[in-house]
């Protein structure tokens, strides 16, 4: 019967759930997993140290982090299918950016367009979307948008690695470019017509604490935010930093790169059950009882990977990794509007985004200024996972403080 209505949950939504779906994949190419993929090319063709790199990353990373907080509420004013295509047209762009720039002083800018047209906005409009469209199945809905990144994150690497050396690293930023400029078209056949037009916007949103819908001023001003920094700070912060020293690593362990990238695939394929289990017990007892524990299987994580001797002791982190990795997709998505309503959800998301964003600066500018002084990633690793640790206690506090003001369902 579940299974059923799964079905026709589906295919009564297919359209706007495609749409998500295809968001979320063409946000690869700002996303760190691939970006990483040309890290030694880049190096290399710039005369860049692990540092330098990882100081551009983070410069780049952090401003499209700032400008977010302001770009990000545009979702709250302007249909998907009025901004997605202005949003894609820009990631294009920046793709061809990528494969022109001919000097080191242009990487910073690249690396900000890159990271807020893909990482940024091309992915904040796909879940705000969903968690507005969808009420009672949101925490399905953005599973299922969600595949699409998983899709992404599981073929590009070998691809885009497999045709590194035949193609070329900048005509393959090129091949990215185009795939970018072709999903507008798709777009907007599928959202024709949107699920919640915006005259309906008003008649569908879901109430957060106090039965009220927050302001993202009085959810910034809210104990709970604050509380939640350092989960939202983490996952994004050193899930950035294992992809983007994944040629670093490979190299310290001894492994050729394609022995690293062969696994995830099945890194992603772990993501995704975790993702869709972790979409189907939100919506039987929400986030708030689910919180506390999901960035748990990160702090076993980390100590795999440092441990790790050959490529299956890196595959048993990536375990535990994509149980957290799965999970954060959709709970944390979930949890903005659950807890704060979903008036102005683009807003608050928005603002979570630019932590988020401002966490994946900081982790590759960490990892690479330690490694230029001599502190080795199996020892960063270590204290990852201490840091996850002192988060989920953190977080623990914040919800349980807050869950008591949740509207009752109905």
């Amino acid at each position: 019967m579940r299974s059923a209505a799964l079905r026709d949950f589906f295919a009564l939504n297919a359209r706007w759930l495609s749409a998500g779906a295809l968001l979320m994949f063409l946000s690869s190419f700002g996303q760190t997993f691939f970006i990483s993929l040309f890290a030694g090319e880049i190096r290399a063709e710039f005369g860049l140290s692990h540092g330098q790199w990882g100081g551009i990353y983070t410069l780049g990373t952090a401003a499209s982090a700032a400008i977010m907080v302001w770009a990000g509420g545009s979702t709250d004013r302007f249909r998907v299918r009025a901004l997605a295509p202005v949003v894609l047209l820009m990631l294009a762009g920046a793709c061809v950016w990528m494969a022109t720039a001919q000097a080191a002083w242009m990487l910073p800018g690249v690396i900000l367009a890159l990271r807020f047209c893909g990482q940024g906005m091309t992915s904040h409009v796909a879940v705000v979307a969903m968690a507005r469209w969808f009420v009672k199945m949101r925490g399905r809905a953005l599973s299922i948008a969600l595949l699409g990144f998983a899709m992404g994150e599981a073929l590009l690497p070998i691809v885009f690695v497999s045709l590194m050396e035949p193609v070329g690293w900048r005509n393959l930023w090129v091949v990215a470019a185009g795939m970018a400029l072709l999903g507008i078209p798709i777009l907007l056949l599928l959202l024709r017509q949107e699920r919640t037009p915006q005259s309906w916007a008003q008649e569908s949103q879901s109430p957060g604490m106090e039965g009220r819908h927050w302001t993202r001023g009085q959810a910034f001003r809210h104990p709970l935010f604050w509380f939640m920094v350092p989960a939202l700070l983490g996952p994004a912060a050193f899930n950035t930093a294992f992809f983007f020293q994944q040629v670093h690593y490979a190299e310290i362990k001894g492994w050729a790169q394609l022995e690293l990238v062969a696994l995830f695939p099945v890194f992603t394929a772990m993501s995704i059950g975790a993702m869709i289990l972790s979409g189907w017990a939100l919506d039987r007892v929400g986030t708030a009882r689910l919180m506390p524990f999901y960035q748990l299987p990160m702090v076993a994580g980390f100590i795999a990977f440092s441990l790790a001797a050959t490529p299956a002791g890196a595959l048993v982190g990536m375990f535990f990794l994509a149980l957290t990795t799965g999970a954060n997709s959709t709970l944390i998505n979930a949890f903005w509007a659950e807890f704060y309503g979903t008036a102005h959800i683009g807003a608050i998301k928005a603002m979570a985004a630019a932590v988020m964003v401002l966490g994946s600066a900081i982790g590759p500018g960490i990892t690479g200024a330690l490694i230029d002084l001599g502190v080795g990633i199996e020892l960063q690793y270590l204290g990852v996972s201490a840091y996850f640790l002192l988060a989920s206690a953190l977080m623990t506090v914040g919800v349980l403080r807050a869950r008591p003001s949740l509207p009752v369902a109905t």
